[in-house]
């Protein structure tokens, strides 16, 4: 039987199976096909500590047995007060104010959202975005907007708005991308700058330097321009520290948290603000209220799965978990790298990332769809951009996982590359 789903970047009409799961633990995912199968992108880049771990999924049956629901727009419940409370003790301390919605493309819709009302209750007339070459921070249609366009949103330009690019930040290529947003922040026509904090995902796990990170805040600062920082991946220690941010020793504006802010088991998301934005939608006139919301704001169960997570977090386990599996991806990559066909070889903090060798080099590049049917061929769950490979695992993954998981890198790169005789 044909299933009725559509999956999201998936070209049905290429004819691949979709394998089925029933279950996951840790770093494994179980087929119906009785197959065992590493997560080796950690479920699209939200499973932080294991799949179902056990305080986390206890707190979530705890929480539904409780308060599973409950409209946000005037009403609150103990959950998100306390996560709350958390989050604001644990991020920059000029982030005072926590707004909940419910994934990373509405937690960036918000930012530009509260950044735009900034200005405007204002009077003042401020409303261009700055963006990065290569960003992506959603599918919405704004958040399509301020990402890099392309074969992702082609279709839909009719109904995006225009944005300033600096170019990404290559090595020895710094100083462009400082000058370029220079100019744009001094123009008196900018309401924000967003950015992904050293690490670029979706546009190909581009890495940059927390030097050059800090360099842009500081421009922003003295240009008044609102800093927005998504740190919808990069958050929560992938980048080998709680927030990338902390690397620059920035407070940002305005910062978007989701996918492992429950750990990755259920769907949340929060935009933290500073006081002058919040206050400059705080009045009598209801003209002026910050005009945004979801159906599940705030849902008391994912609020409840992201305080297990941050209890989590207050182990010093947690830290040192993530320092070993750096350590290890380092290893890891060190191996791969004697191979001539593999290019770019990068990491930050627990990912890794290369090119492979190939023409196109680009994300419909044809190598792709075989790399990706090679790995799941090989029972382990990597996702390709293109020509491009990377490993962002879970946290608990363990030797023998990601031994596993670089050995069936190492045998698709022999394959496909014909790379057993180009050993430097």
């Amino acid at each position: 039987m044909t299933s009725p789903i559509w999956h999201p970047f998936t070209q049905h009409g290429l004819g691949h199976d979709i394998p089925e799961i029933t279950s996951a633990k840790g770093a494994l995912l179980y087929g119906k096909d009785g197959r065992e199968i590493i997560d080796a992108i950690s479920s699209w880049w939200v499973t932080t500590h294991g799949h179902c771990h056990p305080p986390i999924i206890k707190a979530i049956q705890n929480q539904a047995a409780k308060l599973d629901q409950l409209i946000f727009a005037g009403w609150t419940h103990d959950p998100a007060e306390k996560l709350a409370a958390s989050l604001i003790d644990m991020t920059p301390s000029n982030l005072e104010h926590v707004f909940y919605s419910d994934s990373g493309s509405t937690s960036v819709e918000v930012a530009l959202k509260m950044a735009l009302g900034y200005w405007s209750n204002q009077g003042i007339n401020r409303d261009r975005i700055i963006v990065m070459e290569h960003s992506y921070h959603g599918d919405t249609i704004g958040t399509m907007s301020i990402g890099e366009r392309g074969v992702f949103n082609q279709a839909y330009n009719a109904l995006m708005f225009d944005v300033d690019s600096i170019p990404f930040p290559a090595i020895g290529q710094e100083q462009e991308s400082l000058n370029q947003l220079e100019q744009f922040c001094a123009s008196g026509q900018t309401a924000a700058f967003i950015v992904e904090p050293l690490l670029l995902g979706a546009g190909g796990m581009l890495v940059y330097s927390p030097e050059t990170l800090c360099a842009m805040h500081e421009i922003c600062t003295r240009h008044d321009v609102i800093f927005i920082a998504d740190e919808v991946m990069t958050g929560w220690g992938r980048t080998g520290t709680l927030l990338a941010c902390e690397q620059a020793n920035i407070e940002p504006d305005i910062l978007c948290l989701s996918k492992g802010i429950t750990g990755g088991s259920i769907p949340l998301a929060v935009t933290l603000s500073n006081t002058a934005i919040f206050d400059a939608h705080y009045s009598t006139d209801r003209s002026k209220a910050f005009f945004h919301s979801s159906s599940y704001t705030a849902n008391p169960i994912a609020c409840a799965a992201a305080n297990a997570n941050i209890a989590l977090w207050q182990d010093s386990a947690t830290l040192n978990n993530i320092q070993k599996l750096c350590a290890k991806q380092k290893a890891q990559l060190q191996k791969i790298n004697i191979n001539k066909t593999v290019q770019n070889a990068r990491q930050i903090g627990t990912i890794t990332a290369f090119e492979l060798d190939d023409s196109q080099g680009s994300y419909l590049s044809s190598l792709g769809p075989k790399l990706l049917e090679f790995f799941v061929q090989h029972n382990v769950l990597l996702r390709p951009l293109g020509n491009t490979i990377y490993v962002m695992p879970p946290y608990c993954i363990s030797d023998e996982q990601l031994n596993r998981v670089y050995e069936v890198i190492q045998m698709a790169i022999n394959k496909f590359t014909g790379s057993e005789a180009n050993i430097a």
